[in-house]
Order: structure tokens, then C-alpha cells, then sequence
């Protein structure tokens, strides 16, 4: 039999590892997300620092960043009026004569629009798809819609790797392989970086609810239905 003492030791040793880890669990999110937060400050203040020193001679943390933040603000407003609008069109058109710019200013624009104003276009919808072979269900994000020359419906898919989302797959797939759902973006978002740790209950039952799979199959491509 184990002493008294070794017993005591090993029951310290688990509790000590478990409480590290726990530590570990709260400080590092915690501190990754401070580390981030200060990152995008410095970017962004290092944005007019050449020009901040200029006018006080030296750095002056904090106020690169507040002035970049309030002519955001400024550009937006500018732009909710004719004039402004009238001015940012001047300017995209000058973009435009630029062979290499006028790619990618379209490129990111539409991309932030995409971003800004889902509900238009029903872009980032949460749907389930099967990947990455029949039988199995994934989450997937609706990105664009499209119809191809006979009007069939075309959905492109981005479906994310767990736990980075940042990467992942472009599918382009049928509407009828594909499940709608309701799904908050945010929701679902949750799910896939904590690689289906974290599954909230409405999420679970939804999941639930779409992945009962009913008996009868389509002879023809043996596709389940709904």
C-alpha cells in the first residue's frame, strides 16, 4: 500500500496541475486580447506620429490615434451628404484610372460591404453543409448567391477550420444542398473556435433538429431530404 505521505503528495501535485491550468485558461485570453488592443492602438497612432512630432517635437501617445478616430468620424459624416458623396465618387474615379489600385480598392471595398450590410443580400448566413464527405454535417457561412445560365441557384459557402476561423474552404454548392438555418453568425462563430466546446443550447438544438436525418433517400443521387 501507498503511504499516507505519497498519497498526500499526488493528490497536491493533481491539485497544484489543475489550478495552473485553470490560471492558464483565464490569463492567457485575457492577455491575448490586451496584447491585440495595443497592437491596433500603436498601428493606428503610429499613424500620424511623423506628424505629431512635427507640430510638438516629439511623440505624444495617444493623440496620433484620437485624431485618426475623430477624421473616421468626419469621413462619415462627409459622406452621408451630397457633397461628400459627390467628392468620394471624384476620388474612387481617379482610383479607377489605376491599373494595379483600381483591383484592389474594389476588392476591399466590396469585401467590407459584404461585412457591413448582410441583411441586403443574406451574405453570412449560418447554414449546415455536408463536408468534408457525404453523411456528415459542417457549419458554413453564406457569402454570395448567384444563378448560372439555366437560373439554377448557386451558393458560395466559406467554411471554416476549428479553431481558426480565419482560414478555411470555398464551396459553391446547389440550394438544395444545403440547410438554412436561423442561427445567429455571432453563435455559430462561437462554435467553431472553440472547435464545439462551447455550444449553446439553442445552437444544440437546432443542430439537433436538422441533423435528424428522416429514412427516406433520393435513389437518384441518395442525397438525404428534409
Amino acid at each position: 500500500m501507498k503511504s499516507k505521505r505519497g498519497v498526500s503528495w499526488g493528490w497536491l501535485g493533481r491539485k497544484l496541475r489543475a489550478q495552473f491550468l485553470t490560471g492558464i485558461l483565464v490569463v492567457v485570453p485575457i492577455g491575448a486580447t490586451i496584447l491585440i488592443l495595443i497592437w491596433i492602438f500603436d498601428a493606428i497612432d503610429g499613424i500620424l506620429r511623423p506628424v505629431i512630432m512635427a507640430i510638438f517635437g516629439q511623440a505624444v501617445p495617444g493623440v496620433g490615434f484620437a485624431v485618426t478616430m475623430v477624421l473616421i468620424y468626419l469621413v462619415g459624416v462627409a459622406a452621408g451628404n451630397v457633397g461628400g458623396r459627390a467628392l468620394i465618387r471624384y476620388g474612387e474615379t481617379l482610383l479607377a484610372r489605376l491599373p494595379v489600385v483600381r483591383q484592389l480598392y474594389a476588392s476591399i471595398k466590396q469585401i467590407l460591404e459584404s461585412f457591413s450590410a448582410p441583411g441586403k443580400t443574406g451574405l453570412m448566413q449560418v447554414v449546415l453543409v455536408e463536408f468534408p464527405r457525404k453523411g456528415m454535417r459542417t457549419i458554413g457561412f453564406i457569402t454570395n448567391e448567384s444563378s448560372d445560365e439555366s437560373g439554377n441557384k448557386l451558393i458560395n459557402i466559406f467554411i471554416p477550420t476549428s479553431p481558426n476561423p480565419t482560414s478555411g474552404f470555398l464551396q459553391i454548392v446547389r440550394e438544395e444542398e444545403i440547410i438554412r438555418t436561423n442561427i445567429p453568425v455571432n453563435e455559430a462563430m462561437k462554435m467553431v473556435i472553440s472547435a464545439g466546446k462551447v455550444s449553446p443550447g439553442e445552437i444544440s438544438e437546432k443542430l439537433a433538429e436538422f441533423l435528424t436525418f428522416p429514412s427516406e433517400v433520393d435513389d437518384g443521387d441518395h442525397r438525404f431530404t428534409q
